[in-house]
């Protein structure tokens, strides 16, 4: 029965867990987590590659993704990956796996990276939204009318506030909803996008004008095209991450079946519409704008008209951003709290917890009949995911072009979360000893994304510092 609650006692673990989720809500939170705004810079990511390396990419991070997240999906539960203790954090599964050097190193990599998201979802909601305000208008005033670019710190306090109510929710498994609201806005605006582009591309003499070379945009500076390709590249990869909230997302499916077996499959679905989204948009757009495709197609100066289709696609772009933020979000919550209640476990403030009765409308019940739900509302949560949001939102405010920022966080976790840890836990788990081959093929598809990693930092590096020379604090660049 789908809306059948499933509550899973773990003797090992010693507590009661209570998960309701299905290969599909974690398709849904898979899909948002992965295809975030990134997507609509994909355009701009072919052009740098091409039209032969760049498609090829794109396949080859998906099936390098899908591995990865296929061997870390074996180690939610320690040792055996069935019937094994449960691993309710990405850092808890290394911790039982590897030894205490890579459980630091992990914890780092992954609530920074984490957190940066956060960062950047907060800098690309604003952007959609000023875009909103600057196509209408254009629409009204004419195309350049002076003050159509208004500054991006109201429209990052707004986002902020609404991830501020959010966050007072529920953790991860009681809020699916939220996480299929975002797939299906991030099918919208991937829809729109896609749609935008492919007129525009059949404006061109029908569509027989195909724009784009097979080697990618040509530059002047061949230092910048090496510059422009690094970032391409730690675009595409950085664009199918998802491996810091896998454990998490895992963690709210019901068994029987093996969550193992339900998250392969999800992430199987999940991997799989999110590179036909990015094989259509990105290749699409580079055929319609060839060398001079936007850095953004929604919010880049790229489509003004019609004015309310391309409102309808920043606004999707918003919801789905607000639903994201809350699946990255909600692992820095519960580590943050479970570091704080285990630091002062006597403190009536921590442990303090008031229920109030909410009206099923609000919690998307089937039927409205049903009796009022009761949400607990503690103190420590109100307080410390109020001060997470908070912070976050005046970085983001303070530091306007930090998607480049990102893109330097990004490329730092992208080996270790996405390749190396899954690797190594994979190696220990089945006693795969040094030397065999198999040690020596998964060692070399780990030295390979680490190369990739580095080449996509000092990519990284580079557009940070051409963006710190036109730094414009509390106004949202494009």
């Amino acid at each position: 029965m789908a809306d059948r609650r499933t509550v899973v006692y773990d003797a090992e673990a010693g507590d009661d867990h209570e998960r309701q989720g299905t290969v599909w809500t974690a398709t849904s939170h898979i899909v948002a987590a992965v295809v975030g705004s990134g997507v609509l810079a994909l355009a701009w990511t072919v052009a740098q590659l091409g039209w032969v390396v760049g498609p090829l990419v794109l396949v080859g991070f998906s099936c390098v993704t899908y591995y990865t997240s296929a061997l870390l999906a074996d180690c939610y539960r320690y040792p055996d990956p069935v019937d094994g203790a449960v691993n309710r954090e990405y850092i808890d599964a290394v911790r039982c796996y590897l030894d205490r050097k890579n459980v630091v190193l992990c914890g780092c990599a992954q609530y920074v990276n984490l957190w940066g998201t956060l960062v950047g979802y907060t800098i690309t909601a604003s952007a959609s939204m000023i875009a909103v305000k600057r196509v209408n208008c254009f629409h009204r005033d004419g195309y350049g009318a002076a003050g159509c670019n208004p500054s991006g710190s109201t429209y990052m306090v707004v986002f902020g506030l609404f991830q501020l109510l959010l966050s007072q929710l529920p953790s991860l498994h009681n809020i699916a909803w939220l996480s299929v609201v975002a797939v299906a806005t991030s099918f919208g605006y991937s829809f729109i996008s896609l749609g935008l582009c492919a007129a525009k591309w059949a404006s061109h003499d029908g569509g027989s004008d195909v724009r784009g070379t097979l080697a990618g945009a040509a530059v002047d500076v061949p230092r910048e095209k090496a510059f422009n390709v690094l970032l391409a590249l730690g675009n595409i990869a950085f664009s199918y991450t998802f491996a810091d909230v896998l454990i998490e997302i895992q963690d709210t499916l019901r068994a029987p079946p093996a969550e193992n077996k339900t998250m392969k499959k999800a992430s199987f679905y999940g991997l799989g519409m999110t590179t036909v989204f990015y094989l259509a948009l990105g290749c699409t757009g580079y055929a319609a704008f060839g060398d001079d495709a936007p850095g953004n197609i929604l919010t880049g100066f790229a489509f003004y008209e019609p004015f309310w289709l391309v409102d309808v696609a920043n606004v999707c772009v918003i919801v789905h951003l607000i639903g994201a933020y809350q699946v990255f979000a909600q692992p820095i919550f519960a580590r943050l709290e479970s570091c704080v209640a285990c630091r002062w476990p006597d403190a009536k403030f921590i442990n303090a917890t008031y229920y109030v009765r909410v009206p099923p409308c609000l919690l998307l019940r089937s039927s409205t009949s049903s009796p009022p739900a009761t949400v607990a509302v503690a103190p420590l949560k109100l307080v410390l995911r109020t001060i997470v949001i908070m912070f976050t939102t005046l970085v983001a405010m303070l530091l306007p072009f930090f998607n480049a920022v990102l893109g330097l966080i990004g490329a730092l976790g992208f080996w270790p979360l996405s390749v190396y840890f899954p690797v190594n836990m994979h190696m220990a788990r089945l006693k795969i000893h040094r030397g065999e081959l198999r040690w020596w093929l998964l060692q070399a598809m780990s030295f390979v994304c680490l190369l990739i990693s580095i080449a996509a930092s000092i990519g990284s590096v580079q557009d940070i510092v051409h963006n710190l020379k036109a730094a414009a604090p509390f106004k949202t660049g494009n």
